[in-house]
């Protein structure tokens, strides 16, 4: 991996991959939740996999930086709405954006309690660009966006000269999705597969969902057809990783592990509920 290229106070920085593929991250916001934003160009269309809090324009950021622009179109996934993937979405034109037919409802309503909205202002080491002197974490929310384009399982996006299919895989969220790049064998796998402890506790999770999700993607590992897995959050790593982690989720999630998430979702619901009804 590149070492990160930045300019001093750039709320993102990014690193280049490889030919067409670009990590970006916020550079200010120091946290577990921070996600990884994707960039993959393509020769006539570029696609922005997440985008971050959105306390800071992305599209405006991949201009500068000459990562977007010319002639190609452009396309944001979310791939889930939780709002450290989906807060940036605001910032592309509602018809550039996409996410799952699952979701759709909840962003288009900036539903926050879908979002799991929970930003605290140890976690950001600076306040926002053209932010207020008196703006604090806990009055970010997400902003309501209304995609362009809804997602469905199998749906190729197609970037020109390369193409990304969307694989539903429900669990973490009821609408997450991982795109898959068999030519080159990426899988973008978002909050369904990181290399850390994987959540199935927060509202419209489901475990049962999340198995199902698991153990399709050992089917393609299988294949043969994944080399590289870039994830929502921390670094990217090889199929042993991505084999190990998703064998482990299915070793614990039995029965009850069923219940107790379904429990600390219960206690979650809550907890967002009255974070966000005392605004």
């Amino acid at each position: 991996m590149e070492r990160p290229e930045a300019e001093a106070g750039e709320w993102f920085y990014h690193q280049r991959l490889a030919d067409g593929l670009y990590l970006v991250r916020e550079r200010y916001f120091e946290s577990g939740n921070r996600a990884n934003v994707w960039l993959v160009q393509g020769s006539e269309r570029d696609v922005v996999v997440d985008a971050g809090l959105g306390l800071g324009s992305l599209p405006e950021y991949l201009q500068r930086a000459g990562l977007l622009g010319g002639t190609r179109t452009r396309l944001a996934v979310a791939t889930h709405v939780h709002f450290d993937h989906a807060g940036g979405l605001r910032h592309f034109e509602p018809g550039e954006v996409a996410v799952h037919r699952a979701e759709a409802e909840a962003l288009a309503c900036g539903d926050d309690l879908e979002a799991v909205t929970w930003l605290g202002d140890g976690e950001l080491r600076r306040r926002p660009p053209g932010s207020s002197v008196g703006w604090t974490a806990r009055r970010y929310r997400l902003q309501a966006v209304t995609p362009g384009l809804l997602l469905e399982d199998g749906d190729l996006l197609e970037l020109g000269d390369r193409q990304l299919r969307v694989l539903h895989t429900p669990g973490h969220s009821r609408g997450s999705v991982c795109l898959h790049e068999p030519g080159a064998g990426l899988l973008f796998t978002g909050d369904t597969l990181y290399d850390g402890a994987l959540i199935d506790w927060l509202p419209h999770s489901h475990v049962a969902q999340y198995r199902r999700s698991c153990r399709r993607l050992l089917e393609l590992l299988d294949q043969g057809q994944v080399h590289t897995v870039l994830p929502g959050h921390f670094n990217p790593f090889g199929p042993d990783t991505m084999r190990a982690l998703a064998l482990d989720y299915l070793s614990r999630a039995g029965v009850c592990h069923r219940i107790t998430s379904s429990a600390i979702s219960c206690l979650a619901s809550i907890a967002l509920r009255g974070r966000h009804w005392t605004r």
